[in-house]
């Protein structure tokens, strides 16, 4: 919630539990639809659990998250006090994200997602505005395209 606030964003907390969401920003663009999670480090990775789970008479019951239930997973790191925020296509039936801090010690780069690739701040204005390139309206009142310096800045 913090970090949406510092980005001006509205946020919304549905009126019941156990919703397939926990948080709504409105970006001023669309709505977005977020689960939250805690996401510990483990070593050089940072892990992000991205199914539900609840205790029933029959056990302890893991649900994978499917396609429309939010729109992204947003996951903070006490250790780190970070917080990251995963489009749901990056999740698309796993059921563990793993961000990795550092680069792999035998320099692998294929199938890696850096951590800072999915901080919080940068993903949030992919995920609510698009490209940086938005149309400014001239005093002639004619529309040319603008872009914002620093780049996201406007809202």
């Amino acid at each position: 919630m913090k970090a949406a606030l510092h980005a001006n964003y509205d946020v919304y907390r549905p009126v019941f539990e156990g919703g397939r969401y926990d948080l709504v920003f409105d970006t001023g663009e669309r709505l977005l639809r977020l689960q939250c999670k805690w996401a510990p480090p483990h070593g050089e990775v940072i892990v992000v659990r991205s199914y539900s789970s609840r205790r029933t008479a029959e056990g302890l019951i893991r649900r994978p998250y499917v396609s429309g239930e939010f729109d992204a997973l947003a996951a903070y790191a006490p250790d780190l006090d970070r917080c990251y925020l995963i489009p749901y296509d990056a999740i698309d039936g796993r059921t563990q994200i793993h961000l990795r801090m550092a680069p792999a010690l035998n320099n692998q780069k294929r199938g890696v997602r850096s951590a800072v690739d999915f901080e919080f701040g940068a993903t949030l204005r992919q995920t609510a505005l698009g490209p940086i390139a938005q149309l400014g309206e001239r005093l002639d009142g004619i529309q040319k395209v603008a872009g914002s310096s620093p780049a996201g800045s406007t809202s």
